[in-house]
């Protein structure tokens, strides 16, 4: 407790500057509502700090996209930068993944694999749905990041990496204590600084601006579409249970089904 008020002490006294991020075939953070100026501020006072970061917030409100922003915008930013989920990896097969086998670890473990911590080395290591892991690799996952050692599957050696983690979850940690799903020492090791992100229905000025962008940068068809002004309140007055993915996927069948404006 004492070690993250030191950090959050720190960060606010570093000026909150944030820019978007322009790399193509990136979608940029869009949004200029309070809660999304108050990200704003948390990723630029953030990223500059080498400290592990937990993002909060519902399905489809955009981890990834504040997590590559804290990368970008960190000391890490000209090393790698890798992501997994571990939602869609199955147990048997994601503690491999994150640190790696030796030759005969396993059936099928042909030869030597590196993980993902290790070619992250001096990078930034983004482990997104984090509440899905197993309870026996949230032990070993606590054990790297409170020193930087770890063990391939199978192997004896110990190793050890350099890598910020930030992790994110669209689940309560708090609850997945309780019920005993998830460590509570990993969610204070996480959760150094937190980043909550809003869902979209607590947003919705944002979303002709949304909209403006996906129908830009993901055009269907030859016409270039724009959305009537009862569409657009439409759309503002959705309570969007899949935030802003939701609201991508729906422009993209909307455009499909069109036949001028949307």
């Amino acid at each position: 407790v004492v070690h993250k008020a030191i950090e959050l002490r720190r960060m606010q006294s570093v000026r909150a500057v944030f820019d978007q991020p322009e790399k193509p075939g990136e979608d940029p953070i869009i949004g200029h509502s309070p809660a999304m100026q108050e990200v704003y501020k948390a990723i630029g006072r953030i990223a500059p700090q080498d400290v592990n970061v937990l993002i909060l917030g519902e399905s489809g409100t955009g981890k990834e996209l504040v997590a590559r922003a804290l990368y970008q915008h960190s000391r890490r930013a000209d090393r790698p930068f890798l992501a997994i989920n571990c939602a869609a990896i199955p147990d048997s097969l994601l503690e491999s993944e994150l640190f790696g086998h030796e030759k005969g670890s396993f059936t099928g473990a042909q030869q030597a694999k590196p993980g993902l911590i290790e070619v992250a080395e001096s990078g930034t290591l983004f482990i997104d749905e984090v509440a899905e892991m197993a309870p026996a690799l949230q032990a070993k996952l606590l054990r790297f990041l409170e020193d930087g050692r770890y063990r391939r599957v199978g192997g004896t050696k110990e190793c050890q990496a350099n890598v910020r983690v930030i992790a994110a979850t669209n689940k309560r940690l708090e609850d997945e204590q309780k019920a005993g799903r998830f460590r509570e020492d990993l969610f204070y090791r996480l959760n150094v600084v937190a980043i909550e992100l809003p869902p979209l229905r607590e947003r919705r000025g944002d979303i002709p601006a949304l909209v403006e962008h996906f129908l830009t940068t993901r055009p269907l068809g030859t016409v270039r579409h724009q959305v009537r002004p009862d569409a657009m309140q439409a759309l503002c007055n959705y309570a969007w249970p899949g935030n802003v993915r939701e609201l991508a996927n729906v422009l993209e069948r909307a455009q499909i089904l069109a036949e001028n404006s949307l």
